[in-house]
């Protein structure tokens, strides 16, 4: 497991490989954090602030240099790397998937209950050129998943708090919309030429038994699981429907004034 591995580029040898997202489950989890998870997460909410910043120049730049050299260059590949990782282990704490603190570095300790793994390879620069565009499937769906799961996390914070442990199938769900969202920006940011797949699980033979495995490696979903992840599309829907009614009822009220 690593946030990155650069050996070069590897070519059309990668296939479909999809970026991966390592959790591991923890059985139990420490009440007193989960009442103040939001507020322990601070620190690490500004660190990401500025490495947001520093994320979206960097990606402009690669974006020019993969259309020269069909590749990210391996400085801003690891940087990128580093960033998404970085902010995963910050949002998997922040959903409640994990009860470890995040450290602060790109590059975590090997034991760390969050990893993402990223391979460098080359990149068609026709796909490259209209990124933008071809994002915008996989951006509705990402969106929609993460409002749903955050319009109702009071609910989710709530059972995990009472219980000091998050119910499996809310698990699967909670770890399958963050590990959507990894693969979204591993492909808005050039780190796979892969188009983000997976929302709703893995074959549970999709992992070879030699190979590492983890409780998202492969991601087999019960049916439990697969019906919250539906509820969170449902309610961000719904969330996005009610914003755009406010917003135009408001700017109404406003013009009728």
């Amino acid at each position: 497991m690593a946030d990155a591995q650069w050996t070069g580029p590897r070519g059309a040898d990668l296939g479909e490989w999809l970026p991966v997202l390592d959790l591991v489950e923890p059985p139990r989890q420490r009440r007193l954090t989960v009442l103040v998870r939001l507020l322990l997460l601070i620190p690490h909410f500004i660190v990401l602030f500025f490495l947001h910043i520093a994320a979206f120049f960097t990606v402009i730049v690669g974006w020019f240099a993969a259309l020269v050299l069909g590749r990210l260059p391996e400085p801003v590949f690891r940087f990128l790397a580093g960033y998404l990782g970085y902010r995963m282990r910050v949002s998997a704490s922040a959903m409640l998937l994990i009860d470890r603190y995040p450290p602060f570095t790109l590059t975590p300790p090997p034991d760390y209950p969050v990893q993402i793994e990223v391979r460098p390879t080359e990149l068609n620069r026709l796909a490259v050129f209209f990124r933008l565009f071809l994002m915008i499937p996989a951006a509705v769906v990402q969106g929609l998943a993460s409002s749903g799961w955050w319009a109702l996390s009071f609910i989710w914070w709530l059972i995990t708090l009472v219980l000091g442990r998050m119910p499996r199938p809310l698990f699967e769900a909670s770890a399958a919309t963050l590990r959507y969202s990894m693969r979204f920006s591993a492909y808005f940011m050039m780190l796979t030429p892969a188009y983000p797949k997976g929302f709703f699980g893995d074959d549970a033979l999709s992992v070879p038994e030699q190979q590492t495995r983890s409780a998202t490696r492969p991601l087999v979903m019960s049916g439990a699981g697969k019906a919250l992840l539906t509820l969170f599309l449902i309610i961000g829907v719904a969330a996005d429907i009610t914003t755009s009614a406010t917003t135009t009822w408001t700017s109404d009220t406003t013009d009728n004034w």
